[in-house]
């Protein structure tokens, strides 16, 4: 069975370090699966509010998640501190793809590599829109 191997881009724009809850944990006492795409989130998060956007309001509209994948690489435990890196590649005319790098600080150890495809959306009118100026203008050309 092939894996799924994921490249990442060479430059990120955003990076934030999240330390890892118990509520990250799963029973096998490491970080869980399901727990990296709420890392990811909570990074996405932080990087919109750097621009003073929310997942609801970019320029007006929002996103919706379209799709996603991780590759993981090593353990996580309790109490590390993650780095989180981001990199919006791929803008199209409705939406884009984010890839995250995900390492332990103190190890320098790689975590994971996740992308996540996302489209704006406008939740009024139900439906995918462009991409917004602000944002096209925030992350072409850059990492």
């Amino acid at each position: 069975m092939s894996r799924l191997k994921l490249d990442l881009p060479s430059a990120f724009s955003f990076s934030v370090s999240l330390p890892l809850r118990i509520s990250d944990i799963n029973y096998n006492d490491h970080l869980g699966n399901d727990a990296v795409l709420r890392l990811v989130h909570e990074a996405r998060m932080q990087m919109f509010n750097a621009h003073g956007w929310t997942e609801l309001n970019v320029d007006g509209v929002g996103i919706i998640m379209a799709d996603a994948a991780i590759v993981f690489k090593s353990e996580g435990f309790y109490g590390d501190v993650i780095r989180i890196q981001i990199a919006v590649q791929e803008i199209t005319s409705a939406g884009c793809d984010l890839f995250y790098l995900l390492t332990n600080e103190k190890s320098g150890k790689e975590l994971a590599r996740v992308k996540t495809g996302i489209v704006f959306f406008d939740y009024k009118a139900r439906k995918i829109v462009a991409v917004p100026g602000a944002f096209r203008e925030a992350f072409v050309g850059r990492g």
